[in-house]
């Protein structure tokens, strides 16, 4: 059976059904079970229950649990991004912005998650602190997605109602996909930065996972400070289009029925939909010839700590962070030049319609076992971590805005349907991830 969102539970709270305590409690013994191993770093249930007991039931997050990826400050404690690099840095001063943003909204912090080292890598496995299974397949252990890899499994599991993460390439679609949740990437600039370890300054998006789109919709409000401007446009009044440029390619089996079965419900339903080329994201291969945005801004920020201790990081995140240490000033101007042609050409090719539909990702979430940290695995791991961000990193070098939501039939493995666009059309694909996950429901009653 789904998990209940926090909009239910709210609801529940105003009827005297539950308390924020209550809420806490069966948190804390999700968090504790083994379905979670490996996914908190860090928890903090007994400061969690006095601010569950003092919580506000009418404010937005009402007393119920959150988790926050170890990408942020959170004050009193040191901020480790995934790593052990860093174990002796300095505890932070005060939390995060977007951390204080949930807490002054009435969220309750149990604990800070598991990631990818640094943020770079969509798959999800950490050799230093372990990997967290994804809950959808008790029989095989399967990868949560990353980088924000144990944020998608703690809301997935009921152990948190809200998943602070961030998102650069797909960090935050790509484990919403693998895991049946939502995860929402917002325009970049709409939410703070401040108090999280960077990896691209050009590319970073602060975001969030939920258990439902009017869930996304609530933690989008509270980080960003903005309300979403709802709309009672019918689904028929949106024009829609299938990038089918390798969006669609190498595609597994799972993936093209549950896409091909949610593009057909959609047109019964009235959606208008058209297959268009898209073909401009051929282009961004070669724009990013020379390593792109991550690798350099993420070498001129890990430099001086790769000379000190670079033994001690993840080989693969390494190997992906010095690629930087070759590009060039002019190679680097240039991919700017690139990206702002690039994005003013998507955004003629796109101008005529209101969202994007494609697949989150490719694939269902491999074995852990293929992919796990040693030598003989890195060439799947690459190959896997590549497939898994090719999809979401186009609306990432978009500079805009994409959701992804479950599409999977009950029997199937999780499966994500992105809906995306440029920037600053966030409010217009909330709004019409709303009518596609009533659809998706009622086509998939509980």
């Amino acid at each position: 059976m789904p998990r209940p969102d926090l909009h239910s539970t709210r609801e529940r709270l105003r009827q005297g059904l539950t308390t924020a305590s209550d809420e806490l409690a069966l948190a804390r013994a999700q968090a504790e079970s083994p379905a979670n191993r490996d996914v908190f770093l860090r928890t903090r249930f007994p400061q969690a229950e006095a601010e569950a007991r003092d919580a506000r039931p009418d404010a937005p997050l009402a007393g119920l649990p959150v988790s926050i990826k170890d990408l942020f400050d959170l004050e009193g404690e040191v901020t480790r991004a995934g790593s052990v690099v860093l174990d002796r840095a300095a505890p932070a001063r005060a939390d995060a912005l977007s951390v204080a943003r949930l807490r002054a909204a009435g969220g309750v912090v149990v604990g800070r998650t598991n990631m990818s080292e640094f943020a770079f890598s969509g798959v999800g496995v950490n050799p230093h602190r372990g990997t967290p299974v994804n809950p959808s397949d008790p029989a095989t252990p399967r990868i949560p997605g990353g980088s924000s890899s144990g944020a998608a499994v703690s809301v997935a599991t009921g152990a948190a109602y809200i998943g602070l993460g961030s998102d650069t390439g797909g960090s935050i679609r790509i484990p919403a996909a693998l895991c049946g949740i939502v995860g929402f990437k917002n325009t970049a600039r709409l939410t703070p930065l401040e108090g999280a370890y960077p990896l691209s300054s050009t590319l970073d998006t602060v975001c969030a996972m939920t258990r439902s789109v009017r869930d996304a919709i609530l933690a989008h409000e509270v980080l960003s400070g903005c309300r979403v401007a709802r709309s009672d446009k019918p689904l028929s009044a949106y024009r829609l289009a299938v990038a089918t440029t390798q969006m669609l390619d190498s595609a597994d089996a799972t993936v093209t029925r549950a896409f091909e079965r949610t593009l057909k419900l959609l047109r019964d339903a009235g959606a208008r939909i058209d297959e268009i080329p898209l073909a401009q994201i051929q282009d961004l291969g070669s724009i990013q010839a020379t390593g792109g945005f991550s690798a350099a801004e993420s070498y001129a920020w890990h430099r001086h700590l790769l000379a000190e201790q670079g033994e001690h990081y993840d080989p693969r995140v390494r190997l992906r962070i010095e690629r930087g240490a070759n590009m060039r000033a002019w190679e680097y101007l240039d991919l700017q030049r690139a990206r702002v042609e690039w994005l003013q050409d998507v955004g003629a090719a796109l101008s005529a319609y209101d969202a994007v539909l494609s697949p989150t990702v490719p694939i269902v979430a491999p074995p852990i076992a293929d992919v796990a940290p040693g030598k003989e695995r890195d060439e799947a791991f690459f190959r896997t971590n590549a497939l898994l961000l090719r999809n979401t990193s186009v609306v990432n070098m978009l500079d805009g805005c994409g959701i992804s939501l479950p599409c999977q039939a009950p029997d199937e493995l999780p499966v994500g349907l992105m809906v995306w666009h440029g920037a600053l059309r966030d409010d217009t694909i909330l709004n019409l991830a709303l009518h596609v996950e009533r659809l998706l429901s009622s086509s998939f009653p509980n």
